[in-house]
């Protein structure tokens, strides 16, 4: 009989730096073949891209699949399951499956289509690990206030539930069978306890939170769990399950996010154009700024990952001579954002 490949689902919201920590693994996979399974929000797939360049052996770009433009929990029949079984059908087959979902996705639906025949005899999912910006949850964001919530209550009967990106906070901490308190570097030992206990109190049953710099984890801790967790998630419901199930109408769609491609000139002055950044993300409350810029006299990609005011830029390869060399970043907001204007003002920063 053959054994099950083990699959782990790598979730959280976004910027939590779900693509560093895989890399990490990556490049400390201790022999393992691993095959990728990357699901972004966007078109330009930045996220593939990074872990294409990382250059190594036991994970090749043959190995990594991208899904774009859309969220892996509503489209699992048309676009993971195929997927799925094209990896199964391979001679070599992986050792281990990782897939990285979008940071707007519900892990429930995913993690059901396991149980999906000709997927559930092959393949068990290992464990479903979310990946936490315990910085960012810290100063509030993405943070479960409940006297604040009640006393908005309160005040307006229309307010009848929390925001959409306080409940996928909620549904990838319930789904999880591992958390990463990532980044935990930027705050003290006080305020990660603080997010620990915030966390653990999202599900009342036994929950692993372990924290992490830079994404930075043994593979033998992430990978191993053998939770075999496709069995499991029906009782890790999603508010929109819950909901359902209540009757309520609420449909579970990304109407409220919008994401574009901002394009621009090559970056002169990298720092300056970081700080013209920071200052759009500010006026025009955009929740992620990910991509690429060209850098003149630079042989290398300048990859800026930007979440809130924090911003991350790094040269991760060298251009190849079949690509053009320019400045492309996603930019996701909430659905009222002015695509315009923010794509002017990152042109205008780009000096």
């Amino acid at each position: 009989m053959q054994t099950k490949i083990p699959a782990t689902v790598i979730t959280g919201f976004l910027g939590a730096g779900k693509t560093t920590m895989i890399r990490n693994l990556l490049e400390n996979a201790g022999g393992r073949k691993i095959a990728l399974i990357i699901n972004e929000f966007g078109d330009l797939g930045v996220d593939g891209e990074v872990l294409k360049g990382c250059g190594v052996d036991t994970c090749s770009e043959d190995d990594i699949v991208e899904l774009n433009n859309g969220c892996i929990c509503c489209t699992v029949a048309d676009d993971f399951i195929p997927t799925m079984e094209r990896l199964l059908e391979r001679e070599n087959r992986p050792d281990h499956i990782v897939i990285e979902t979008s940071g707007l996705a519900l892990p429930q639906p995913l993690v059901a289509a396991f149980n999906w025949p000709g997927i559930k005899t092959a393949v068990t999912v290992d464990g479903v690990v979310t990946v936490v910006d315990a910085a960012a949850v810290s100063e509030g964001r993405f943070a479960d206030d409940h006297d604040k919530l009640e006393a908005q209550r309160a005040a307006d009967e229309a307010l009848d539930h929390e925001s959409p990106l306080e409940e996928l906070f909620e549904d990838q901490i319930r789904a999880a069978d591992m958390v990463v308190l990532n980044k935990a570097d930027l705050i003290d030992e006080a305020r990660l306890e603080s997010v620990r206990a915030g966390v653990a109190g999202q599900t009342d049953r036994p929950l692993k939170i372990i924290h992490a710099t830079h994404g930075r984890l043994p593979a033998d801790v992430l990978l191993g769990l053998d939770s075999a967790t496709e069995d499991q998630i029906a009782l890790r419901k999603s508010h929109h399950e819950m909901e359902h199930e209540t009757g309520e109408d609420h449909d579970h769609d990304h109407d409220e996010f919008e994401s574009f491609v901002a394009t621009a000139g090559a970056i002169a002055d990298p720092d300056a154009f970081v700080a013209g950044l920071k200052e759009i993300i500010a006026r025009h409350d955009v929740l992620r700024l990910k991509g690429f810029c060209d850098v003149p006299g630079k042989p290398m990609r300048l990859v800026v990952q930007a979440v809130g005011q924090r911003i991350e830029t790094y040269f991760d390869r060298p251009w190849r001579p079949d690509e053009s060399r320019a400045t492309k970043l996603v930019v996701i907001g909430l659905h009222d954002i002015d695509q315009a204007a923010i794509g002017a003002a990152i042109a205008d920063a780009a000096g």
